[in-house]
């Protein structure tokens, strides 16, 4: 384990806030397939994704957070893309690249969930330099 020399560190949760919790629920477990870890008073849902948590909260604490945009890094963007399509994710478009150098590329789609949060799955490959 590295050793955190301050500043931030990696992600370890993010918060959405949605007026219908168990749409958002069914969402997230059955439609993108994420582990659900629990749901808890009042009106949150917290989801497992690898090394971060995504905390789901019902229109009951829904004023105490914003939403933020999640993206989910992907292996092979055009087989998480048909996977998602065929458990009934809607996509704004069709994958496409969003960056690209000689030694590095990033492809993004777009979807929503049921509150019309923004979503994306990203395939990166080779190096990001500035």
């Amino acid at each position: 384990m590295t050793q955190f020399s301050g500043g931030v560190g990696t992600l370890g949760q993010v918060g959405l806030s949605v007026q219908d919790l168990d749409a958002a629920v069914e969402f997230y477990a059955e439609k993108l397939g994420l582990r659900l870890i629990g749901r808890f008073p009042p009106g949150l849902a917290f989801f497992d994704i690898g090394n971060t948590r995504l905390m789901i909260t019902g229109v009951e604490q829904a004023s105490k957070i914003r939403n933020s945009t999640l993206y989910f890094n992907v292996p092979d963007i055009h087989i998480s893309y048909d996977e998602l399509v065929s458990r009934g994710v809607v996509f704004e478009a069709e994958p496409k690249v969003i960056h690209a150098t000689d030694d590095y590329s990033l492809s993004m789609a777009f979807f929503r969930d049921p509150d019309g949060n923004v979503m994306a799955i990203m395939d990166e490959h080779g190096t990001l330099t500035a």
